[in-house]
C-alpha cells in the first residue's frame, strides 16, 4: 500500500479564487426548493402530544443541485444548471431565485413533474433560538419519462460545449439517468473534469473524473466498515478502483477529508479550523462546488481538496442552506477574517 502523503499547505492560496470569475461550470442534477417555515411555540396541543406552532414567516432557498450552482456563483464562477422543475409554485420560486443569483437555468418541464421540495418547520419560544422540528419532503413519485430523460441528456451535451468543468449533484430524484451518465463518461474521456456527488447511486457513476462520498457512503460503496485509519485506506482504495475514477474525495466531517488517487496515493487532510459546526445543511454542496471550480481554474486534485476543505469549514458556521462568497474565502486565505 502506498504511503500516506503528509499534509501540505495550499500553494499560492489566493491564485485559484482570483481565477474563478473566468471559469464556467455546468451543474447537472436535482434542483430542490428548500422551503423554511418559521414560527413561535409556547404550548402543547390538547389534541395530541405535539407542540403548536404559531406561523410567523417563510422563505424559499436554492437547495440540492441548485445550491451547488448558487455556491459556484457566490465564489465568482459562471454556472449553467440543467435539471427539471415543475410548473408549480416552488418551481416558479426556484426559477426566480436562479435568475436573481445569475444562474443560467436550462430546466426541463412536464405536466407530471413536481418540483422537489423540502419543507422545514423551525420554531422556538419568545426568547429562545428556533430549532428544526419537522421536515416534509415532496417531489417525483416515479421515474421520469423517456422523453424527459432524453431532453435532459441533450441539454447536457449542448451546455457542456462551453464548460470548463461539470458537476453532478444527484439527490435521488431521477434526473441523472442512464442517458446522462453515458454523456458524462464521454465528456470525462475527452478530458473534461466531471465531479460527482451522489447520495444513493454513486456506484453507477463509473469512469468519471472525481467521485465524492462521505464516510457512510464510502462504507456502502466498498463493503468495508470504517473504524480506523487502516479501514479508511482499505475502503478508499477499493472504492476508487471500483468506480474507475481518477480521484476519490471522501468527506469525513470533524475528521476532515481523504483524497485517493489512481496511483495508489492518499492525502489525509485534517478539518480546517477549531470552531464547532453550527449547521451542516448543504455543506457537501459547498465542497463539491468549490472543488470543481478549483479544477476548472487549473488546480491539482490536492489543491482543489484543500480549498474545498476551507470553504466547507466556513459554510458550516452559517445556519440553514448557505453559500460561501469569494471574498469570504479570500479573507480566510489571507487571514483577514
Amino acid at each position: 500500500m502506498a504511503a500516506v502523503s503528509p499534509v501540505r499547505p495550499l500553494p499560492s492560496p489566493t491564485r485559484l479564487p482570483a481565477a474563478f470569475a473566468r471559469r464556467r461550470v455546468l451543474l447537472i442534477g436535482d434542483l430542490v426548493a428548500d422551503h423554511y417555515l418559521y414560527g413561535q411555540t409556547d404550548r402543547v396541543s390538547r389534541e395530541a402530544p405535539v407542540l403548536i406552532v404559531r406561523y410567523e414567516s417563510s422563505e424559499v432557498k436554492l437547495g440540492g443541485g441548485a445550491n451547488v450552482a448558487a455556491n459556484v456563483r457566490a465564489l465568482g464562477g459562471q454556472v449553467t444548471a440543467v435539471g427539471v422543475l415543475g410548473a408549480d409554485a416552488m418551481g416558479r420560486s426556484l426559477r426566480k431565485l436562479c435568475d436573481e443569483a445569475g444562474i443560467r437555468l436550462h430546466a426541463v418541464s412536464g405536466k407530471d413533474i413536481q418540483t422537489e421540495t423540502k419543507t422545514r418547520i423551525l420554531a422556538g419560544g419568545v426568547s429562545t433560538t428556533r430549532q428544526q422540528m419537522l421536515r416534509v419532503d415532496r417531489g417525483q413519485q416515479g421515474p421520469l419519462s423517456p422523453r424527459i430523460r432524453k431532453a435532459i441528456a441533450k441539454q447536457v451535451e449542448a451546455a457542456a460545449r462551453d464548460a470548463d468543468a461539470v458537476v453532478v449533484s444527484d439527490y435521488g430524484a431521477g434526473v441523472v439517468g442512464d442517458e446522462v451518465r453515458e454523456t458524462l463518461r464521454k465528456l470525462a474521456a475527452d478530458g473534461m473534469p466531471v465531479c460527482v456527488d451522489s447520495r444513493y447511486s454513486l456506484s453507477s457513476f463509473t469512469g468519471l473524473t472525481v467521485c465524492k462520498p462521505n464516510e457512510p457512503e464510502l462504507e456502502h460503496l466498498s463493503g468495508h466498515r470504517v473504524r480506523s485509519e487502516a479501514d479508511l485506506l482499505e475502503a478508499g482504495h477499493a472504492a476508487r478502483k471500483n468506480l474507475d475514477c481518477q480521484a476519490l474525495l471522501v468527506t469525513r466531517g470533524r475528521h476532515g477529508m481523504a483524497l485517493f488517487d489512481a496511483d495508489g496515493g492518499v492525502d489525509l487532510i485534517p478539518v480546517y479550523g477549531a470552531k464547532a459546526a453550527v449547521d451542516v445543511t448543504g455543506a457537501g454542496d459547498t465542497v463539491i462546488a468549490s472543488f470543481s471550480l478549483a479544477l476548472a481554474a487549473g488546480a491539482t486534485f490536492g489543491e482543489a481538496a484543500r480549498l474545498a476543505n476551507i470553504a466547507g469549514a466556513l459554510v458550516v458556521q452559517k445556519p440553514g442552506t448557505a453559500t460561501v462568497s469569494r471574498d469570504e474565502l479570500l479573507g480566510e486565505l489571507r487571514g483577514t477574517r
